[in-house]
């Protein structure tokens, strides 16, 4: 029998095909998209993380805080082979491993629950602080959230503690498609320049530009990478 670890691995090609074998949430196709790129390079070439280490005490963790729409974060999945890509088909049935939300209970390699907004900064921020206590100052958190998901209180609570903490392994990479309700006066990078963090606006589909920007140094600081997506 097949697992997940000695699953065919797939290419960046290859995910739209294996988006398209997930049908039945298509209100949420271009919340899904936007995330496809940064999830792909995180995976591809930036997390310590694979399917034979993802239970490992010591290894980067993936907190994906915009959980509704987790389509392309079900195709990254499978291509890279925490979970087999016929499951992809049974996406949002009744006895499917991938509900609309993930649930960190039955999605291999998913690290939270998330679908409601706002949550999952400050778990990724509690987290850094667990490992900060466990001596374990190599395990990187990268949470990915979205520019409106930040117009909840919770976001802006978690960006000032993480600051004054000197979290250093929390990364939040922030989809922006100008979708916030809100806004952010003088720019997103401003709320969190504010409060201590590093910070650095990128081209959300430009692989090699979100690889540098996930990767620039920061001790001392946690860190906001701001991924633009610009709305068709």
């Amino acid at each position: 029998m097949s697992n997940a670890s000695t699953l065919p691995r797939y290419s960046y090609a290859d995910l739209p095909s294996l988006i398209g074998l997930m049908t039945g949430d298509e209100k949420h196709d271009i919340a899904s998209m936007s995330t496809l790129d940064v999830i792909w390079v995180l995976y591809d070439r930036v997390l310590r993380i694979s399917p034979l280490t993802s239970a490992s005490e010591s290894r980067d963790r993936f907190f994906l805080s915009k959980g509704h729409g987790p389509m392309a974060y079900y195709a990254v999945l499978a291509a890279k082979g925490f979970i087999m890509a016929d499951e992809l088909a049974r996406y949002g049935q009744f006895d499917s491993l991938l509900g609309q939300h993930p649930d960190r209970n039955l999605v291999p390699g998913a690290e939270i629950s998330s679908g409601s907004l706002g949550h999952g900064l400050p778990l990724a921020a509690g987290t850094a602080l667990g490992l900060r206590a466990m001596g374990l100052p190599d395990d990187r958190i990268f949470v990915l959230t979205g520019d409106g998901e930040l117009d909840e209180g919770s976001g802006h609570e978690a960006i000032a503690f993480a600051g004054r903490a000197g979290l250093d392994s929390l990364h939040c990479v922030v989809v922006d498609n100008s979708s916030a309700s809100l806004g952010w006066p003088g720019g997103m990078q401003t709320r969190f320049g504010a409060e201590g963090w590093s910070t650095v606006r990128v081209d959300g589909r430009d692989h090699d530009a979100l690889e540098a920007a996930f990767t620039i140094p920061h001790p001392g600081r946690p860190h906001a990478v701001i991924a633009v997506i610009e709305r068709a």
